[in-house]
């Protein structure tokens, strides 16, 4: 793939095209499905950026960036997937499934035996990375409820990244708490509203 022009003009009338050339309102639903993934690819990038500046030792920044750098290749994948109508598929395309819901699965594993069971909820925050990465579940929630509203609306487009955004939430929050923890930051739990006197 080789982009020679970063503008096209064709926005400024309020569309753009989907793979496969159909023009659909920058509103559709698909268009937020998969711009909200796009947003959420940006956030792990400053997560992966202060991570590097941390002074977290060496191992931990390391192996936590290896799994976000992954991570970002496969937030590409489903949005280019959620770019494609399934009628514009070609033979061949990768499409994010069980396996790359799985490989979360391992990893939300591995990193909740380091930090422990909760006690109570967490305020979000951890230091920078730990609030990064409560940003990024927050948006991953919200590209998946847009994921939700387009297979209402149009149900072939099959479940594949839907299942990927809720497991990734679940490993954002989890990365967040072991990035904390790596960092000597403390998790500030919720304090429970204590009940009125009559």
């Amino acid at each position: 793939m080789r982009i020679t022009r970063v503008y096209t003009k064709t926005g400024d009338r309020g569309t753009t095209r989907l793979v496969g050339g159909q023009e659909v309102p920058k509103d559709h639903v698909r268009i937020a499905a998969y711009g909200t993934t796009d947003e959420l690819n940006a956030i792990i990038g400053l997560i992966r950026v202060f991570n590097a500046r941390s002074g977290a030792a060496p191992e931990a920044v390391a192996r936590i960036d290896s799994m976000l750098h992954t991570i970002q290749n496969d937030l590409f994948n489903v949005g280019s997937d959620l770019a494609t109508r399934p009628a514009d598929r070609w033979e061949g395309m990768y499409r994010v499934g069980d396996a790359d819901t799985e490989r979360l699965e391992g990893w939300i594993d591995e990193l909740n035996e380091a930090v422990g069971p909760l006690r109570e909820f967490i305020l979000p925050g951890g230091g920078p990375v730990g609030a990064f990465f409560h940003q990024a579940r927050t948006v991953c929630r919200r590209a998946e409820r847009e994921v939700v509203g387009l297979l209402r609306e149009e149900p072939e487009t099959g479940e594949g990244a839907m299942r990927y955004l809720n497991r990734l939430s679940d490993y954002l929050f989890v990365a967040g708490r072991w990035a904390a923890k790596q960092l000597g930051e403390p998790e500030v739990l919720w304090e429970r509203p204590r009940p009125k006197q009559a």
